[in-house]
């Protein structure tokens, strides 16, 4: 252990040497910038960020910026210093009193040579030294890259420019610019398109105005076409496209096109082109920009100018059964902007109700899309006895042939516009949507009385698997031709309720209280004599015996089939046209009640059961008993004496 001990004590010294110097390298000063050759070009700005790391002594570090130019026969040429104002040499003096040449701090320890406008003079190798804080000299005090100037080669023009006249929405935008660069260096070109809208800001003083700048759409570096955040869902919608054309020598044309101009697309215009390159650390630097004013665009507003039109105004009276038409006239569209219309003829009202139009839900009668497409809202039986036409650019017509009591009420025409979208998708939003006034339709109807009485024949008593026979004695009164449509419809029998007072002394009053449930509805006769057979248990058939009797049988009956049974009336008329219509006009009968009594064999089932039971019952208790008398003697009888 000992000679182990003596071993290692001369190596300890040599051991800490090693570490006090690993350590004192890790933390030696040390200045770093950017690998080189970097290449910039003339008139342009360049920026040169510098960083130290590993000293000691105060966090915020003073710099020093020195070129050799390449004509200088490796002279050195002082720029500008952060702690001596008298530091650069006269080509610099004037550059760095206006503020030209000058060191930007982004920290204590980090700051960037910034030159305003590059000289070609200005071409060398660029030095960054940092005076010594440190209390013993080690380390790296500096740092040098090279940098190019090259010359400007960028070009920047437009084809056209916005007079700043109105244009209406939805019209189609199409701007255009050219652009190109010369260069021996391999550097990309990118081109944007944007926007400036002005507006008044409250932070910029009474009367001032913030101009916001929007990207509308992009050929980057990599020529990729990217949308502006704001205008990426048109863009992917197709509604706008940035394309490349050749352009003369060596210019790229560029044309973006807006298919259909928003009011929040009003403001002045701009084109900007960019000369791109990659350093050797492989960051991408702008090098170069430049940007033209395109012009104004100002869009009018499309719900300054439409209106639309319904006649004939206010409102008409018709004798049911005769034709009449309905007009809308959209009017305000711009000649030169081809947009979608859905156009659609809307009904609030009907006979139903006391005044036309004073109630009731908006329903669609007819609508055109687009394309031209006619359809109907829900009475479907409309496709057939009318029509919705275009008859000329901004007019539309409904024509109904044959009036009906149920077509009064209040009709409004209702135009959806899709500015500049001839033929919109299911995801195209609307630009706008008027309505016009309302005309008021009145029909006279003819007086029309309905009666209902169900009763069910007097006969045996009903049991079940019998058949129900029900009927209904419907009577319409009117003049000409007239039919009755009769409903069947079934009720759960009420249950007797005791109501009792709250006094324990008072008798109770039976009362019949008859359940709060929705009529079944059993089966149909229209008027036309078809019958129609809905959801139930049991064989259930309709017919009619005479010109206002209507039966309803049930055969082969259940228990699920008794109830209370009701016939309602509706009252159908014929125009004169030939042509059925629901007058409105409807009755409900009185309830009857149908029970079902058990059969006779129903009844002997029960005694039978019953005495079978009993049988069993009584013989098994005489079996037990004698068995275990008997099992008692016999243990007795072994039992020893």
């Amino acid at each position: 252990m000992r000679k182990m001990r003596t071993m290692m004590a001369p190596m300890k010294t040599p051991l800490l040497l090693f570490l006090v110097w690993v350590l004192q390298y890790a933390v030696c000063r040390d200045v770093s910038l950017p690998p080189g050759t970097l290449y910039r070009v003339a008139g342009f700005p360049l920026s040169l960020p510098c960083a130290v790391s590993g000293y000691e002594g105060a966090r915020s570090q003073d710099f020093e910026w020195f070129l050799y130019r390449d004509d200088s026969g490796g002279r050195q040429m002082g720029v500008v210093s952060t702690r001596d104002k008298g530091f650069p040499y006269a080509p610099f003096q004037a550059r760095v009193r206006n503020g030209e040449v000058r060191v930007e701090r982004d920290s204590g320890d980090k700051c960037r040579l910034v030159i305003q406008r590059l000289r070609a003079e200005d071409q060398g190798k660029y030095e960054c030294y940092t005076p010594s804080t440190d209390t013993t000299y080690q380390g790296n005090y500096s740092a040098t890259v090279p940098v190019k100037v090259i010359p400007d080669t960028l070009q920047i023009s437009y084809t056209r420019s916005l007079t700043g006249q109105p244009v209406p929405e939805g019209a189609e935008l199409t701007l255009t610019c050219s652009a190109g660069i010369q260069s021996e260096q391999l550097t990309h070109l990118s081109i944007t398109f944007g926007k400036r809208s002005g507006g008044e800001g409250s932070a910029s003083g009474a009367g001032g105005e913030v101009s916001t700048v929007r990207e509308i759409i992009s050929v980057d570096k990599l020529l990729g076409v990217v949308p502006g955040h704001l205008y990426k869902k048109r863009y992917d919608g197709g509604e706008i496209t940035l394309e490349k054309r050749n352009g003369e020598g060596e210019l790229g044309v560029y044309v973006m096109k807006m298919r259909a101009v928003q009011p929040d697309d009003t403001g002045s215009y701009f084109c900007e082109a960019s000369q791109w390159i990659r350093d050797p650390d492989r960051t991408w630097q702008r090098i170069a920009q430049r940007m033209l004013d395109i012009g104004n665009l100002t869009v009018q507003q499309l719900a300054e100018s439409l209106s639309i039109t319904s006649s004939p105004r206010g409102e008409i009276t018709l004798q049911v059964g005769s034709p009449f038409i309905l007009t809308c006239e959209v009017l305000g569209l711009p000649s030169d902007v081809n947009s979608g219309l859905l156009v659609q003829w809307m009904k609030r009202g009907s006979v139903s109700s006391d005044v036309a139009g004073s109630g009731g839900v908006e329903v669609e009668v007819a609508r055109m899309s687009p394309g031209g497409v006619v359809s109907w809202g829900d009475d479907l039986s409309r496709a057939s006895g009318g029509s919705m036409e275009k008859v000329a650019e901004g007019r539309y017509s409904l024509k109904l042939f044959s009036a009906r009591p149920l077509d009064s009420g209040v009709y409004r025409c209702v135009v959806t516009v899709y500015a500049g979208r001839q033929n919109p998708g299911p995801s195209t939003p609307a630009t706008l949507t008027q309505r016009s006034e309302g005309v008021t339709v009145n029909l006279k109807s003819k007086d029309v009385r309905v009666a209902a009485v169900a009763q069910l024949p007097r006969g045996p008593l009903l049991k079940r698997g019998m058949t129900i026979t029900l009927i209904c004695n419907a009577t319409v009164t009117t003049t000409g031709p007239a039919q009755a449509q009769v409903q069947w419809l079934r009720w759960p029998i009420p249950e007797r309720v005791i109501r009792r007072n709250q006094n324990p002394a008072s008798d109770a009053t039976p009362t019949d209280s008859p359940v709060e449930e929705k009529p079944r509805l059993v089966a149909a006769l229209m008027y036309d004599g078809v019958a129609e057979i809905y959801a139930n248990g049991s064989d259930v058939s309709v017919d009619r015996l005479s010109a206002g009797s209507y039966r309803l049988r049930v055969h082969a009956a259940s228990m699920e089939d008794q109830g209370m049974y009701a016939c309602h009336a509706q009252a159908w008329v014929q125009d004169p046209h030939g042509g059925w219509y629901n007058t409105g006009a409807k009755a409900e009968s009185n309830a009857v009640t149908v029970y079902l009594y058990a059969r006779a064999a129903d009844l002997l089932l029960i005694p039978l059961v019953v005495g079978v039971s009993s049988a069993l019952f009584v013989g098994i208790v005489i079996i037990a008993t004698v068995t275990c008398c008997f099992m008692k003697r016999l243990a007795k009888q072994r039992a020893p004496k």
